[in-house]
């Protein structure tokens, strides 16, 4: 960590960041779109006079504004006029639709709530007046946020943990919870990231995720630490994207499994020709990653691969460096940073406390039963510590599969099936089953030009690799594609339950 980074890193709150970093580097940019390029200097200007033109609406420190915005400048400009306020803002993913977006109103009782309009063919503007929000306003183009004279501003806040944001975690079958994260709890996790990949002002980073999602947070503060710009991507799809990435030289991307796989497999398309000549390095979490991604990562894309762990509650947890050896990148979800807390329970579940810690969820019961008595958070995700304090994962407690009253890890038999060359992606699920209680369903997405796969030459293949019989699959679904979210392309396992175990 170099000097620079160290002195902005004791910023009490992301707006004391802003104005450290716009003060050593003004004129160096910051975010990147299209033919667009907003400097550190511009982007504490912009949101100053952003925050003025909130403050004339209303928008005071604590007022609760939600907005529902794609990756774009104008996203990351407003968040910052939000924190220069002092204003409680609760940021919502731009593919929610009514019932998500409707809960998350109803309960941060947000006074204001910015929106794109109509944006890829859905007029958010309806549906907000649909859910009877409060002080709408669209904050889409580049002269669309609201603007005034910063004179009128009272001093920004000083205090970083005081709760300022409300995250939304991704509902499934239930609602989501809300999050509560301070200045200070992003800012760790920022930093956490930033220090880890051991990045310098000359790189370029991307964002090829919803800024919305607690990612965005966390990478942000990366760039201002250390200076450097990012590439912001408003809709992500290779190989669309990939002349951005050639155009503004980006030398590290990624943002979870799924996105190195869709690298790799545009790759795989021009063998021989490097899709990105300047990659230096994918980086990622929110999924887990099998070590037969990371090795073609290595071979085929010819960079560096570093996974973290992280969730919405606490936005980076551990992650992997770049100089770290090759068997803890590929098995491991890196290290936890000085000030995070590892604690594994008898049961082998992971809990934590540190600083990047969430103060709890808007439901003071949620909040009761997600701490323990020593105060660190239940994640329900279940690993162990190495000797060189490397963190593993091996799966949630809700992955683990209970057959005939023996413990059965997905994760195990997840990453064996990723090793198969007709297996793309695969999701392991337990199935309820009268005998054995739960039986093992493999269900599996398959590459272009893949063979046909069976029950029996699945499990003869997982024999082969050495796992145990009675971990083997009884049942083999073989999908088009698994079903995904939209943020980091996280299988969702619990559609697959609905889907297989009727």
């Amino acid at each position: 960590m170099d000097q620079t980074a160290h002195a902005l890193g004791a910023a009490r709150t992301l707006w004391e960041l802003v104005e450290r970093r716009a003060a050593l580097t003004p004129d160096r940019p910051v975010l990147l779109q299209g033919d667009r390029v907003l400097t550190f200097g511009g982007l504490r200007e912009r949101a100053e006079r952003c925050a003025a033109g909130l403050h004339a609406m209303g928008v005071r420190p604590g007022t609760v504004v939600a907005w529902q915005l794609p990756t774009r400048i104008e996203t990351a400009v407003l968040s910052f006029a939000l924190a220069r306020i002092g204003a409680v803002q609760t940021p919502v993913i731009p593919f929610y639709r009514d019932k998500e977006v409707g809960y998350a109103l109803r309960e941060s009782k947000a006074e204001f709530f910015a929106v794109p309009g109509v944006w890829r063919e859905f007029d958010h503007t309806e549906m907000a007046r649909r859910l009877g929000a409060h002080g709408i306003f669209e904050a889409y183009g580049p002269d669309s946020l609201p603007d005034g004279d910063p004179a009128v501003l009272p001093p920004p806040p000083s205090s970083g943990t005081d709760v300022r944001w409300i995250y939304w975690t991704s509902g499934t079958t239930s609602d989501p919870k809300g999050v509560l994260h301070t200045d200070r709890s992003l800012l760790a996790g920022g930093s956490c990231l930033a220090h880890a990949l051991k990045l310098t002002e000359s790189d370029v980073g991307s964002m090829a995720f919803p800024y919305a999602h607690i990612a965005g947070p966390d990478y942000t503060v990366m760039l201002l630490l250390y200076g450097f710009p990012a590439v912001m991507f408003e809709q992500f799809a290779l190989p669309d994207a990939l002349d951005e990435y050639r155009r503004h030289g980006v030398t590290v991307a990624g943002g979870s499994t799924a996105f190195y796989s869709m690298f790799l497999a545009e790759q795989r398309n021009h063998p021989g020709e490097p899709v990105i000549p300047t990659l230096r390095l994918l980086a990622g979490g929110g999924a887990p990653k099998p070590p037969e991604i990371y090795h073609a990562v290595r071979k085929e894309l010819g960079c560096q691969l570093t996974h973290g762990y992280g969730m919405t509650e606490v936005p980076m947890i551990t992650m992997g460096a770049p100089d770290d050896t090759t068997e803890n990148l590929a098995t491991t979800e890196g290290r936890p940073p000085a000030g995070m807390e590892i604690r594994i329970t008898g049961s082998g579940e992971v809990r934590l406390r540190g600083e990047a810690v969430c103060r709890g969820y808007l439901d003071p019961a949620q909040t009761a039963a997600a701490f323990d008595e020593d105060g660190f958070l239940i994640t329900g995700d279940v690993g162990h510590l190495t000797p060189s304090g490397h963190l593993v994962l091996t799966g949630r407690i809700k992955d683990i599969i209970i057959r005939k009253g023996e413990n059965i890890s997905a994760k195990e038999i997840e990453d064996l099936l990723h090793r198969h060359p007709d297996v793309g992606d695969a999701a392991v699920i337990g199935l309820p089953d009268a005998e054995r209680g739960e039986r093992v369903c493999a269900v599996v997405e398959q590459p272009p030009g893949a063979g046909p796969l069976t029950l029996p030459l699945v499990t003869a293949f997982l024999r082969e690799a050495g796992l145990s019989v009675h971990k083997l699959p009884e049942q083999l679904e073989v999908v088009d594609a698994l079903p995904r979210n939209e943020t980091l392309r996280k299988v969702l396992k619990y559609k697959l339950r609905e889907r297989f175990g009727r």
